[in-house]
């Protein structure tokens, strides 16, 4: 395989070169193996392009920290091969990147499939925690817990060599390019944006995912405007991997029969696709009847443009958020009162608004600062949520205790022991893989 350049993916196609193409995204730890079962029917249709994400798979360590960087250097990866009009298939951080190409890109995408997905995954506090964990720990206690996320208990039982594949996949990724990996989730959510997903959308989800399941599913499938559901029974988180037949047939079905033609820009009009589908000899799947009429969410009105300097409010939030945690951030502007409101809205404009938001430093070196100031003045109970804010910002407890042994010098020993016990604490309990 040729060398990888960092804007461009790692990839491998499948099938006849004249067929149309299908794009098939891997989840987050995984490779393009995991549809390594799809390949053999798929192919008969269609051009399969599976890629991996950064650092997996023994791809190039290039992280990419959003959605929208992965799917920029999809783009940059499919142009350079020729391929303009594609049909996309995802799961989990994949199916992310199918809703992306819906919102961003939405003429080159002629059917999509979302497998394992939401709109929003999680809380950002659960996948910066993970990053904190692997920061700290190495992948080891990710890998070891993957089967438990992605498998039932009766097919991880029953088939052994599948669940030490998984947990071999997650343990030979790279470190950093899995916590951009994360972050990337962290700060995706689209839930006010469905509406404007203009492809017809096979939602698949597995009957026991206890990650992003039925419920999940079925926001996506009340969101977008042309959307189905298909409930895989007896399957978890990788559907694909444990119910590989069922995938399979259902994608088989949705890409056959939804299709949607190109059109030409300039006058409107369809472009016949270049190579025709086959037709599916069974009859598609009922549909389930519906229990009410499909949400469309409106377009988000885009408030008047205001004369002058921006209200930093709003990016300060934003950061503190990113900071802090939304857990922490949501008690404190919980208990604000008519008293101490003012204060919550002083320091998100100006401290995090104005200062934490300047691009001069990074938010490494800010922590830094701030956990010495910390230690100078004494500041106990905001030292302990300053360093799970470093954690989370990428310092490693290993240099945690070098910035406090820098304050012991300069700030006194008192104020340093007890900036290390706290810390200790804090540190215990955001490390400790849970079990």
């Amino acid at each position: 395989m040729s060398e990888t350049p960092p804007n461009t993916l790692q990839y491998r196609f499948d099938g006849p070169e004249d067929a149309p193409v299908l794009i098939l995204g891997p989840s987050l730890g995984t490779t393009w193996h995991m549809w390594d079962r799809q390949i053999p029917e798929l192919t008969k249709q269609w051009r399969v392009f599976r890629f991996d994400l950064p650092g997996h798979g023994g791809a190039p360590a290039y992280p990419a920290g959003s959605v929208g960087d992965i799917t920029t250097r999809l783009l940059a990866t499919l142009e350079g091969l020729g391929v303009q009009r594609f049909g996309y298939a995802g799961c989990a951080l994949g199916g992310a990147v199918g809703i992306e190409l819906a919102l961003r890109h939405p003429e080159r995408l002629a059917s999509l499939a979302l497998i394992a997905a939401s709109p929003r995954f999680g809380t950002a506090d659960e996948f910066r925690q993970r990053g904190v964990i692997v920061r700290t720990n190495g992948l080891d206690p990710i890998a070891r817990t993957a089967p438990e996320r992605w498998f039932t208990g009766g097919f991880a039982a029953a088939q052994p060599a599948i669940t030490e594949w998984a947990v071999q996949m997650v343990r030979t990724t790279d470190p950093g390019c899995y916590i951009a990996s994360c972050e990337a989730l962290a700060s995706f959510d689209v839930r006010s944006e469905l509406g404007r997903v203009g492809v017809p959308t096979l939602v698949l989800v597995g009957s026991d995912d206890q990650v992003t399941g039925p419920a999940e599913a079925r926001t996506l499938v009340a969101g977008i405007p042309d959307a189905r559901l298909a409930v895989v029974p007896g399957a978890s988180h990788l559907v694909p991997v444990e119910q590989p037949a069922a995938v399979t047939d259902l994608l088989l079905r949705h890409f056959s029969t939804a299709w949607q033609p190109a059109y030409e820009t300039s006058t409107g009009q369809s472009v016949l696709p270049q190579a025709a589908l086959k037709p599916v000899l069974s009859p598609a799947p009922p549909q389930p009847p519906q229990t009410g009429p499909v949400a469309e969410i409106a377009p988000v009105a885009v408030p008047p443009q205001v004369q002058g300097r921006p209200d930093p409010y709003d990016a300060g939030i934003k950061v503190r958020r990113e900071v802090l945690g939304d857990a922490h951030v949501d008690r404190a502007l919980a208990q604000a009162d008519d008293f101490s409101g003012d204060f919550q809205e002083l320091v998100t404009r100006y401290a995090w608004g104005e200062i934490w938001d300047r691009p001069g430093l990074d938010r490494r070196t800010r922590s830094c600062v701030t956990l010495t100031a910390l230690v100078a003045g004494g500041h106990l109970d905001e030292l302990a949520f300053h360093t799970r804010a470093a954690l989370r910002n990428g310092l490693t407890p290993g240099e945690i205790k070098e910035v406090l042994l820098q304050a012991a010098v300069y700030c006194g020993v008192p104020a340093a022991n007890s900036a290390f016990k706290v810390a200790q604490k804090v540190i215990r309990e955001e490390t400790t893989p849970q079990e």
